[in-house]
């Protein structure tokens, strides 16, 4: 899923569903549907983002992503056989004809934006009229005829919770699913590490101090502001990450609910494993496609970091896990960067803590307010930035 400005696109990003199945192909007044009630304005931005062919192209394309799905809908064909599935945000959808070809009795694929009209077109040149209905309208507005077997959405946003497009699949969950019914994707884990950097911030801050022989040093503190006052969307390696990842959050979508999704605060402290300059922080995750009734690699805040990369190792080619992390091959996610104005200078071994919280932001719900602390060596730093 692709943010606005962060990804050179306009506007946030992804569908949620308002009408009636009976509204799927546009008779509204068979629906008992009138005129669509008012979307606040950030909601409306984010519906009309969606609307741009280039962000499904990039979705699409992204190959680990539609893999993973692809994967994991084969892996469960025996809940999709011959069941209901609720798509939620469906956009082009593509991830309903997967579950239509898997042997689904019917889709509902749940699309607010206007990239209905043409998943619509789509599902009728792929002659699936029969088992999959497109909705245009917000979730939380439709009228299903019956309850649901399956719900599958790719919901995530980059660091996992922007955009805030989880609530409205919990909210399906509540409202549509059966008991024992199908999640996918079933576990989100959002990890953190300390990431160093001297080739950006070289780029970035440092080059102005001599620009073709020029002494342009008197930029350098309007760009160490313009390279830290936002979350960077880039895409780091292994090699930058300088200790074992910790763990923000583990998000259970049978059990999770939108209350907890509004701020979440945890502690952190990991130990450096070289010497080397602290650039700021990196975000990435990790979802996992599982029954109710499987295990999953849970991983629990206070897990010691070498037991999450041994289960990380001890997965077969069989899981099916959709990872963003810096060691596993690029996603259009990328990872989420919390760049420092100035780095902080650590030793091998050296203990960095601290705490962060994330919540929703209060004039946009899909914008992320993020406010992280980081003690090591004696020194402080506070940062707070906004992700919008």
């Amino acid at each position: 899923m692709l943010p606005s400005h962060l990804n050179g696109h306009s506007a946030l990003g992804r569908g949620r569903p308002r009408l009636s199945a009976a509204a799927a192909s546009g008779d509204f007044a068979a629906a008992g549907i009138g005129a669509a009630a008012p979307l606040e304005e950030h909601d409306r931005i984010y519906f009309q983002s969606y609307s741009h062919l280039g962000i499904h192209e990039a979705m699409i394309k992204d190959r680990v992503r539609t893999d993973a799905y692809h994967t994991a809908i084969m892996r469960h064909q025996k809940f999709v056989e011959g069941k209901v599935v609720l798509d939620v945000g469906c956009g082009t959808g593509i991830l309903s004809v997967f579950c239509a070809r898997a042997g689904a009795k019917r889709v509902y694929a749940i699309e607010a934006s206007e990239i209905a009209v043409q998943a619509r077109e789509i599902v009728k040149a792929n002659n699936l009229t029969d088992q999959v209905v497109v909705i245009h309208g917000r979730v939380e507005d439709v009228d299903l005829e019956e309850k649901v077997d399956v719900i599958i959405s790719e919901w995530m946003g980059y660091m996992l919770l922007y955009e805030s497009m989880l609530p409205s699949v919990l909210f399906a969950r509540d409202k549509w699913l059966k008991p024992g019914g199908l999640i996918l994707p079933s576990h989100a884990t959002l990890f953190m590490a300390p990431i160093t950097n001297p080739e950006r911030y070289e780029s970035s801050v440092d080059f102005w101090r001599d620009v073709y022989g020029i002494n342009m040093s008197a930029l350098v503190p309007l760009a160490k502001k313009f390279t830290s006052e936002e979350p960077s969307i880039e895409t780091i390696g292994g090699e930058n990450v300088i200790s074992w990842p910790a763990v923000f959050k583990h998000i259970d979508c049978y059990n999770f609910t939108a209350e907890e999704f509004k701020s979440i605060t945890t502690k952190y402290k990991v130990s450096s494993m070289m010497l080397a300059p602290i650039h700021g922080f990196g975000f990435w995750f990790e979802v996992e496609f599982n029954g109710p009734a499987e295990s999953s690699h849970n991983f629990p805040s206070n897990l010691d970091p070498l037991e999450i990369i041994q289960k990380k190792r001890r997965r077969s080619s069989e899981d099916a896990v959709l990872s963003t992390a810096p060691e596993d091959e690029p996603t259009h996610w990328q990872q989420t960067i919390l760049y420092f104005p100035d780095p902080i200078e650590v030793k091998q071994d050296q203990i960095i803590e601290g705490s962060v919280t994330v919540s929703q932001s209060e004039e946009n719900p899909r914008f992320l307010n993020i406010h992280l602390e980081c003690t090591t060596g004696g020194q402080t730093l506070v940062k707070d930035c906004a992700m919008r």
